[in-house]
């Protein structure tokens, strides 16, 4: 576990609960992700109001996103109302089932079962100095900390509903880009490292 930056230690939901997966983990999810991110953007799945997946954008382009609507629809004397949300331990927060329900909708049934298998029966312990607790079982969430788990989770909330008249705009903490730049880098050293 990880303190967020700049808080206090005293208090436990202040720390950042982080994955360490096996090396043979995070080759598999690098490799997953690579096929699942050329699935995707073949079908198109990826909204547009996602812009974390999008190269060269950030969070400052949804805040020029949000101060323009309000500022055309003060231009135009119309009412704008504006809701932010920041979900709290979102990656957390995450039904396993819900999540595998959805990407069945339009993922090939191999990917579907491949990712049950990989997001079933996870367990986790904590480890602090010398000590560690017991081990449970994690029945919600998706891997923090790993390029798989931001694109499930980007996934999950995909069909977030959206009204005509309305703007929405939402943002992953890593790009699309990002992302192929991760996959890359691993498919380079893993070239190196069975040579």
């Amino acid at each position: 576990m990880l303190l967020k930056p700049g808080k206090p230690p005293d208090s436990p939901d202040l720390y950042r609960p982080i994955s360490l997966l096996p090396t043979l983990s995070k080759m598999f999810e690098k490799l997953i992700c690579k096929r699942l991110l050329s699935t995707l953007a073949k079908l198109n799945i990826i909204p547009d109001h996602q812009i974390g997946f999008c190269a060269k954008h950030a969070t400052i382009e949804q805040v020029h996103c949000a101060t323009t609507t309000i500022r055309n629809a003060l231009e135009a004397k119309e009412f704008c109302l504006a809701v932010f949300l920041d979900v709290s331990q979102a990656f957390d927060r995450v039904w396993i089932d819900g999540l595998l329900h959805k990407i069945s909708e339009y993922l090939p049934i191999q990917h579907v079962k491949l990712l049950q298998s990989y997001l079933s029966d996870r367990t986790f312990q904590v480890q602090y100095g010398e000590a560690t607790s017991i081990t449970c079982t994690i029945s919600a969430g998706v891997p923090q900390g790993s390029v798989l788990g931001l694109l499930l989770y980007t996934l999950y909330t995909a069909d977030i509903p959206q009204k005509k008249g309305t703007t929405l705009a939402t943002f992953a903490q890593l790009s699309y880009q990002q992302i192929r730049t991760i996959v890359l880098q691993i498919n380079d050293s893993r070239r190196q490292w069975t040579r």
